[in-house]
């Protein structure tokens, strides 16, 4: 199981990023998705999930009407759209479902003018 994350970079506040999230070793269709991210000094949080065939999304308070879930089943990819971004967006983005495999190495994403 792999989870490799990209796409993060550096952006001013305001601006916008997507990530992508490639996947291999089990049946990406069948599972729920989740994105997570981690700030310097803080806690691993849930920022946004999407069910198997993306019928059903749900984000975090902090994210909710800035950032888009989505996943196209066919590429065993699943994204995040990253719109108005704010400073306290800058974490490292990690993809993952829950208990399966391990942590990829995440995407740095860095919000500062």
């Amino acid at each position: 199981v792999q989870f490799v994350e990209s796409g993060g970079g550096l952006v001013q506040p305001g601006g916008s990023l997507r990530l992508s999230c490639a996947t291999s070793g089990f049946t990406f269709s069948s599972y729920v998705m989740r994105w997570y991210r981690q700030a310097p000094g803080k806690e691993r949080e849930l920022v946004a999930g999407i069910s198997d065939y993306g019928a059903t999304t749900t984000y975090a308070d902090s994210v909710k009407g800035r950032f888009t879930i989505s996943r196209d089943n066919a590429k065993n990819t699943v994204y995040l759209q990253m719109n108005s971004l704010k400073p306290e967006d800058t974490a490292v983005y990690y993809c993952r479902v829950p208990g399966l495999g391990s942590w990829g190495q995440g995407t740095q994403v860095t919000v500062s003018s």
